[in-house]
């Protein structure tokens, strides 16, 4: 009766081809649409499967079961060869020379193509060529200097990101050396965007095409954030602009912060020039940067009509260090004490990082 049971999926493929020609091109339709790897498997489960049900019919003595002839079937398909089940008749020796012949070589061919598969997936990924499907991915278009620093320091900073960048400059880019997943294409076009799952992405960065003219850098740094903002209507964009004149349309294209790197080099650059006292601005930026991060938030209904010097008293309390005030388009930092806010004003607060995050 187990026998019989067992039987019972071969019969059905075998009474499924015999039935007309219909249903082998239906099988051949689907068996030949699936992965190689997939069709790989199946091949060598159903050749262990007959075998392993055949020597259990020749000689049912030395195989008892089912399981102890597809047992035999693996180990002599691997070519180990333990000796614990042997054919003892020459029917049963006649149908290991078969299965020597014919699965051993498709067992070995799996292994091989399971091997060569994981070999290629590695090379696509190199190359830019595998589609990302996770969710919630920074999505970084364009790879230089600038980059290669922001990736590191995402790394350090939250191990658990996942980063996607986008570049058509570099042609390889291996995983190993690179911890993101690499799509090689023009982030200007619908296609790469998709191959990055843009619609389901965090936040995406566009950094200035540092091979290309400023002028032409902006226009494509444009270009791609209206890419982007077409393929996802709500995702932050945070696009590098060279150009001064070039900000305002980069807002229009949809980018949510606009940051103009030249005017903010130029910016420390002057401040070294003229400072009075000796000190080193841009290392001084870059770490508190890297500790803190500034915020801009409407000023709560109880401390309008306040001054400067009780709001920040006040915001010291959760450790936010109030440094200025935004009003009517303009930016008042280190007003006096007696500053008085206004219902509309803006507090431009400095906060850490660690307890930013603590607190979403």
């Amino acid at each position: 009766m187990n026998r019989i049971i067992m039987l019972l999926p071969i019969l059905s493929i075998y009474y499924f081809l015999k039935g007309d020609s219909m249903n082998i091109e239906s099988f051949k339709h689907i068996y030949f649409r699936i992965p190689l790897i997939v069709r790989l498997l199946i091949s060598v489960l159903a050749l262990m499967l007959v075998f392993g049900t055949v020597i259990n019919f020749v000689e049912p003595e030395e195989f008892p079961t089912i399981f102890d002839g597809v047992w035999w079937v693996v180990v002599t398909g691997a070519t180990i060869g333990y000796g614990d089940l042997v054919p003892q008749t020459i029917p049963g020796r006649i149908i290991g020379i078969i299965l020597m012949l014919s699965g051993g070589g498709l067992l070995t061919f799996y292994i091989t193509a399971l091997s060569s598969a994981a070999i290629n997936h590695e090379q696509k990924l190199s190359k830019g060529k595998v589609n990302y499907k996770g969710k919630k991915h920074i999505v970084i278009i364009g790879w230089n200097e600038r980059t290669r620093q922001l990736v590191r320091l995402i790394n350090s900073k939250n191990a658990r990101a996942e980063i996607v960048l986008i570049d058509r400059t570099v042609n390889n880019l291996p995983y190993q050396n690179v911890p993101v997943h690499f799509i090689h294409g023009d982030a200007s076009e619908d296609a790469t965007l998709a191959q990055a799952n843009i619609e389901h992405a965090a936040s995406v960065i566009i950094t200035s095409d540092i091979t290309k003219k400023e002028r032409q850098a902006d226009v494509l740094t444009i270009l791609t954030t209206v890419a982007v903002r077409g393929n996802n209507q709500d995702v932050p964009i945070n696009a590098e602009i060279l150009s001064i004149a070039q900000v305002e349309n980069a807002i229009r294209a949809g980018a949510n912060t606009v940051i103009s790197s030249n005017d903010f080099m130029s910016t420390l650059f002057y401040h070294e020039i003229f400072h009075k006292e000796s000190t080193r601005p841009f290392e001084t930026v870059l770490h508190m940067l890297n500790s803190q991060q500034f915020i801009q938030k409407p000023i709560p209904d109880k401390l309008i009509e306040y001054t400067f010097q009780d709001c920040l008293t006040h915001l010291l309390q959760n450790r936010e260090l109030l440094i200025g005030i935004y009003r009517d388009d303009e930016w008042v930092l280190n007003p006096s004490p007696d500053f008085t806010l206004q219902k509309d004003d803006k507090l431009i607060v400095l906060k850490s990082w660690k307890q930013n995050s603590l607190n979403n």
